[in-house]
């Protein structure tokens, strides 16, 4: 795709923005009651902003002109910030955390696919350097440590003459029978040819019969091959099964990865010719047109002073620096302006940014002529633009300084107007000083820092070496797999809650997890989560979402799990030591994810008596405190995870987890797309032998966890080398599987149970009930009626 191709998308992109823009404020000035109307009008909002964002994405990712990428970012940042606003306005409507669009897709003739949140690349391009290094310094850590312990922990341990003596019979021993069993098979092999040979001599001389046998197995074995080839034809021709190249990778894809390296290395140096462009240029602007800029200032302000004197009789006052110098004389408003100035359209932090740069693409980009610039580098025209203005602003402030002087020279030469004593400013001033001090101190007392004579790459040592800071997987986000919940809107209009499918969950974790993580711009503005629960049976994947987080944003993963923390930082003190440590490593190299695995250990209903000694309620009174102390620019997400939430304190367990998640065993339909996608992953071969409907249907309870473990227990090098003279068939599978205990129903119902008790399931459950007393009331109602018509 040229860059032709993705400026043409850019501005498709870009009217559909501006007609949703147009339509968004429309519908935020009409009151609404109906809440069935209301949901369907965010619905579809989001639903459009979904697929503008994932144009501008791609479009940010591929266009390679500098300035273009400024204005696109800043454009991409508030979609996302928007949906994020959008989606947090569905759940406080709904009262549920997962939404269902069947209707409203089926309407605007998308498919579930494109509802997909694009995780965008920059989130880790910009910053690949950093995280390679902090990666090779963990790595190294990790390393040390392990050596240091090996050398401590593991001793050489030498072996007796005895000892010795018999390792060295039992080799000696097997060797010999090794070549005894060689000798023993080339034996019996020539023996097999000797009598084989005399078998085929003796039927050598019916020559015809053989001839005619040999014809009929090979027309028989060619008609089987055509037979089946044609059906293999007929099936993809009717789209049952895929094209025979469809795993293998193309040459156009090829090609395509290697055109987007290379459109990289052009986004990187047009970044860094623009970067030098904006010192240069500004340079050459200070020498050539600085002179004028400041004789023109003050020009101007002189005219004002004597415009003063002529209107009042003395010369003004000269503006502050505070208040913005003499700018502020000069900036004219009309009566209109000053009246937009203080109404706001939404609520919406997002929209102002948004309809700020679709007015910057309208002024400059819609319509300007760029067939002069086919490589598409920087615009310096725009540049000398904006430079000067910012060369304006810094003169202005010397301008300002020499103005002011002049000013009270005139006042002193014509008016002798006296002014304050410089000794009581100083007065004054001294007192505000020592006031603004005194706060200063009694601030630092409040926010001591423990550590202030460390420094951050001391304390994240430490943290590697006492195993609180770990190193995540390499898991994306893309490889959670499942399917979409194709019947969620049809079974709530019949008052029955869905489970949420795996996407569903998914979704969820991209929308609170890796887009406020990635994007500081959104983190600061957007509905802030800073706590998330995963709450599910073992092997649904929740450590797994956890390292796909860390993955697709470059954080840091620190394990405050209450096993991991046993015996570590004892006492009070070492506990808020721990936590001061943790937070401001965390806050130095942000993002950050605090995990605490088994998080119902931590809230504890009561301790069993095996795990006194590991104190696991060691953070209950302190992650409150914690979550009080993270601000909106503080990119830390605490996530939790837990199999069992029914042991924990309810109260306390929701009051510090802000969005609880529930991960579900997967349905049929995700069932068979992990069938299928983990069997190819390692290195399976599915053919019509393989019927995974039935491995599908069979597995009913069963984990993405006991897949992966079944497929890797069956798919060993040895069965994957036999796969051509012996397909796969669902039978291995299903005979590892037996000796696995599945999730039953009732364990899914437990779950289902406990999260109607907490604070959202309260809620939903309550205005569930309230919808159906009111249809009641409704229908009693048209009865009543239609009886009093009859008599």
């Amino acid at each position: 795709m040229s860059s032709k191709m993705y400026n043409q998308m850019w501005h498709q992109t870009q009217e559909a923005l501006n007609s949703l823009l147009d339509k968004e404020s429309q519908k935020l000035i009409e009151p609404q009651r109906n809440p069935v109307f209301i949901f369907q009008t965010l619905a579809t909002f989001y639903i459009k902003y979904v697929q503008i964002f994932r144009n501008l994405e791609n479009v940010y990712d591929q266009i390679v002109h500098p300035q273009k990428r400024i204005l696109i970012r800043k454009i991409l940042d508030g979609v996302m910030g928007r949906i994020l606003e959008l989606k947090n306005e569905m759940v406080e409507l709904e009262l549920s955390e997962f939404q269902y669009f069947d209707d409203i897709l089926q309407d605007l003739k998308l498919a579930p696919q494109q509802l997909d949140i694009p995780i965008p690349k920059y989130f880790l391009k910009e910053k690949l350097d950093i995280i390679k290094g902090r990666e090779r310094i963990l790595s190294q850590i990790l390393a040390d440590t392990e050596l240091g312990l090996s050398d401590k922990t593991r001793p050489v341990k030498g072996l007796s003459l005895e000892e010795a003596v018999k390792l060295i019979q039992i080799a000696e021993r097997a060797r010999q029978g090794r070549l005894r069993a060689m000798f023993m098979k080339q034996i019996f092999l020539q023996e097999h040819r000797a009598r084989h040979a005399k078998a085929l001599g003796d039927r050598i001389a019916d020559v015809g019969a053989s001839a005619l046998r040999i014809q009929k197995v090979w027309r028989s074995f060619h008609q089987c091959k055509k037979t089946e080839r044609q059906r293999e034809e007929e099936m993809i021709f009717l789209g049952m099964n895929p094209p025979h190249m469809f795993n293998e990778v193309s040459a156009a894809i090829t090609q395509a990865e290697k055109v987007t390296c290379l459109r990289n290395e052009v986004q990187i140096k047009h970044e860094e010719d623009y970067r030098e462009a904006l010192v240069t240029i500004k340079d050459d602007l200070k020498l050539t047109e600085g002179p004028d800029i400041k004789e023109n200032l003050q020009d101007q302000i002189r005219h004002w002073f004597i415009e003063c004197r002529n209107l009042t009789g003395t010369f003004p006052d000269y503006p502050d620096v505070k208040d913005g110098g003499s700018a502020i004389i000069f900036s004219k408003k009309t009566p209109q302006q000053e009246e937009d100035e203080g109404w706001k359209m939404s609520s919406s932090v997002f929209l102002h940014t948004m309809e700020e740069g679709n007015n910057v693409y309208k002024d400059i980009w819609k319509n300007k002529d760029e067939s002069g610039n086919f490589p598409q580098d920087y615009d310096r025209e725009m540049i000398k633009e904006e430079k000067r203005k910012e060369l304006e602003s810094e003169i202005r402030v010397q301008v300002d300084e020499l103005m002011r002087q002049e000013l009270k020279n005139l006042k002193l030469a014509v008016n002798r107007e006296k002014e304050l004593p410089a000794k009581m400013r100083k007065k004054k001033g001294g007192k505000n000083k020592e006031k603004g001090k005194k706060g200063k101190k009694e601030k630092k007392g409040k926010d001591k820092d423990l550590t202030a004579d460390r420094s951050i790459e001391s304390l994240y040592k430490e943290l590697v070496e006492e195993g609180l800071l770990i190193q995540s997987l390499k898991v994306n986000l893309s490889d959670y797999i499942g399917e979409y919940s194709y019947l969620g809107t049809s079974l709530r209009q019949v008052a029955i809650e869905p489970m949420p499918s795996l996407l569903d969950v998914r979704q969820l974790i991209a929308l609170y997890g890796i887009l406020p993580l990635g994007s500081a711009a959104v983190h600061e503005k957007a509905p802030l989560v800073r706590s998330l629960l995963l709450a599910g049976p073992s092997g649904v994947g929740k450590k797994m979402l956890v390292h796909a987080i860390c993955t697709e944003t470059g954080a840091n993963l620190f394990n405050l799990s209450a096993a991991n923390i046993a015996g570590k930082y004892p006492g009070k003190s070492g506990l808020q030591m721990m936590l001061h440590v943790v937070l401001k490593v965390a806050r130095q190299l942000q993002p950050s994810v605090v995990w605490i695995g088994d998080t119902e250990k931590t809230f504890y209903r009561k301790v069993p008596s095996a795990e006194r000694k590991m104190e696991p309620k060691r953070l209950k009174q302190q992650l409150p405190k914690i979550l009080k102390l993270l601000k909106p620019n503080d990119r830390i997400l605490i996530v939790g995870t837990t199999h069992r939430p029914f042991d924990a304190e309810l109260r306390s367990f929701c009051r510090v987890y802000q969005k609880i998640i529930l991960v579900p065993r997967p349905d049929y339909a995700s069932r068979y797309v992990l069938w299928k996608q983990i069997i190819q992953r390692s290195g399976g071969v599915i053919t019509n032998a393989l019927n995974v409907s039935c491995l599908a249907k069979v597995t009913d309870g069963f984990t993405q966890g006991h897949i992966v473990e079944v497929v890797k227990g069956v798919l060993t090098d040895r069965r994957i080398r036999q796969q051509t003279q012996k397909p796969l068939v669902a039978l291995e599978f299903v005979a590892a599987l037996s000796s696995m205990n599945p999730v039953y129903q009732e364990e899914e119902e437990s779950f289902k149970n406990w999260y109607a008790k907490t604070p959202m399931g309260k809620k939903r459950n309550l205005a569930l009930t309230e919808g159906n007393a009111e249809k009641e009331r409704d229908k009693g109602g048209k009865k009543g009626k239609k009886e009093k018509k009859k008599k």
